[in-house]
């Protein structure tokens, strides 16, 4: 039996999103202050590719900060791409936590199919 499920994310483990940034071959995350051109955060720094400025994940809020000047200092489809990619490896750590095996697909439109097979089936 199939279901469907869509993930509305909040980045709040850090270790999803060291695997995310793995997985599209980004630096590391690191802990730190980034200055934006008006305006700082501090939290997981995550350089992305065109950025001008690094995008500032906070864990325990969930929220990302960052500076892309509508679009003129960074692609929002490269911070798009990295959260997708964490959904997919958060949602990979919680099934593995529970036994679960996972296999992923990924769609001509962009967008990622996981199976987490739960038991004899899927």
């Amino acid at each position: 039996m199939s279901h469907v499920v869509q993930v509305k994310t909040r980045v709040k483990d850090v270790a999803a999103l060291g695997l995310a940034t793995q997985r599209l071959q980004l630096a590391e995350p690191t802990y730190g202050t980034a200055n934006f051109f008006d305006g700082s955060a501090t939290g997981w720094r995550v350089s992305l590719p065109g950025w001008r400025y690094d995008a500032v994940f906070d864990v325990e809020s969930g929220k990302v900060d960052f500076d892309d000047y509508g679009g003129r200092w960074g692609e929002r489809a490269e911070l798009n791409r990295l959260i997708q990619a964490y959904g997919v490896e958060k949602a990979k750590l919680e099934a593995r936590k529970k036994g679960y095996s996972t296999s992923e697909r990924q769609l001509e439109d962009g967008s990622i199919r996981l199976s987490i097979q739960v038991g004899g089936t899927a």
